[in-house]
């Protein structure tokens, strides 16, 4: 009796060691639990966000973490966003339509899966956002419009475009990662046109929004905001960050503490009282990149 009980702790030892504990959300939109995204962009992507889970019933969430290290002692990004999506239970079990926007600020990785419903044109068309919003931006160190920006585009290119059925529009990778030939010279210069032309109305877009936040001081539009990490938050404490404000007509300057929410883990998925996801899954569609 007794060997056949040890016999059994074996074979169950290597199972428990390969339990995989996951982040906990907070809320079904967006996670900050690197501190990258400024006040008013959360405000805007949480309700961008939900509008679109009112709308389509699609999930599409947003969540950032120093590394996935904390979590994943081996394999690859992809391997974690996939077991994370899962976890979650991420978009509608049915229709398996969910986003999961992952953004690892010290692993200098970003992630886009998405639920096993969307078609595999649809991955191109995730590449194509990472490296024209997302990889720029983080670049130069705008995380927060990097952010705000390529998960607009997400909602509007993969989850809205899916949901009305039409066919991704992003150029097809060949099996050596290159883009197809676009055709003619003249489709050439129409679509270096119009991308052209989307870049300069995101640029506007984000100066518009500055120019009409007002001044507590002088009450002029065009105050300035960013936020700085200051110490990252972990599964045991939590961080803190510094929020700054600042007006270029009058020198006002504002600088506030914040505090970055503990990372919280379990083994299983399950959340607070932000809302559950519908149980959907994801068999490892997406795309991913660096910087």
């Amino acid at each position: 009796m007794r060997f056949l009980a040890v016999l059994l702790l074996g074979l169950m030892l290597p199972q428990w060691a390969a339990a995989q504990s996951w982040p906990v959300y907070q809320t079904m939109y967006v996670n900050d639990y690197a501190g990258l995204i400024d006040e008013d962009a959360h405000t805007r992507l949480t309700a961008s966000l939900r509008e679109l889970s009112e709308e389509t019933g699609i999930e599409a969430t947003v969540l950032t973490l120093n590394s996935r290290k904390a979590f994943q002692k081996s394999g690859s990004l992809e391997s974690f966003a996939t077991g994370l999506f899962n976890a979650w239970g991420i978009g509608n079990a049915e229709t398996n339509d969910g986003i999961l926007i992952l953004v690892l600020l010290d692993d200098k990785n970003i992630r886009i899966e998405l639920g096993s419903g969307y078609a595999s044109g649809y991955d191109s068309e995730a590449q194509d956002i990472i490296n024209t919003y997302f990889l720029p931006a983080f670049k130069s160190g705008e995380y927060s419009n990097g952010i705000e920006d390529g998960t607009f585009q997400v909602i509007e290119r993969i989850a809205r475009a899916n949901f009305a059925g039409e066919a991704p529009k992003a150029a097809p990778l060949q099996s050596d990662g290159s883009l197809l030939a676009l055709g003619s010279g003249l489709l050439g210069v129409v679509i270096g046109a119009v991308v052209a032309a989307g870049i300069a109305a995101l640029i506007f877009g984000r100066k518009l929004r500055d120019r009409f936040t007002r001044c507590p001081n002088c009450g002029t539009r065009g105050v300035r905001s960013s936020r700085k990490v200051l110490t990252h938050a972990t599964r045991s404490h939590t961080g803190r960050g510094e929020h700054h404000t600042n007006c270029p007509r009058c020198g006002y300057a504002d600088t506030t503490i914040y505090t970055i929410p503990i990372i919280t883990s379990s083994s299983s998925s399950s959340s607070s009282s932000g809302g559950s996801f519908g149980g959907g899954s994801s068999s490892g569609g997406g795309a991913s990149g660096s910087w």
